[in-house]
């Protein structure tokens, strides 16, 4: 194919540390969040969202372009955080087409349990082993990288939000 820009080797290099780096991190964090709270990674961040979401509630539909979770992905982690007691699904009073996930009482207890030891987990693999300088460096080029996802973002054609959320 004519036109490919291949990866130089730093470039490979350190995509491949990337790949293998951010593959690690997630089995830790799985790891830690199913040992200490009996609870995958997806269903904490769920519930983080919403905590910090206005009345800790947001539809569905919001809920999903997020976390960037397939519609059914979502659909299927909220249940199993339902059968918990954790979320429950309310239809909007103004549109009884759009569902609002909530965030209970209890769901609110579950990640106030589990947040500590997920953050000393994040910071034992992620930022233990760097300088802050080094933070603050990590921090400029994931801001480059996500600013460059939201340019892309902005100029796509916008897309319904009906299912089709990633």
């Amino acid at each position: 194919m004519s036109g490919t820009r291949w990866l130089d080797e730093d470039e490979q290099r350190t995509w491949r540390a990337y790949v293998r780096t951010s593959q690690l991190l997630q089995e830790a964090l799985e790891r830690q969040l199913q040992r200490d709270s009996g609870m995958p990674h997806a269903y904490y961040m769920i519930l983080v969202v919403l905590s910090e979401s206005p009345g800790r509630t947001m539809t569905m539909t919001e809920l999903s372009a997020m976390l960037q979770y397939s519609v059914s992905r979502l659909s299927h982690a909220v249940s199993r955080l339902e059968e918990k007691g954790w979320v429950r699904r309310v239809k909007q009073q103004e549109d009884r087409r759009t569902t609002v996930a909530e965030l209970t009482d209890e769901g609110f207890a579950a990640i106030v349990e589990a947040a500590p030891g997920h953050v000393e987990e994040v910071r034992r693999v992620l930022f233990d082993p760097l300088t802050p300088g080094q933070v603050r460096q990590f921090h400029e080029i994931l801001a480059t990288i996500l600013a460059a996802f939201d340019h892309r973002a902005d100029a796509e054609p916008s897309r319904a939000l009906d299912g089709a959320a990633q």
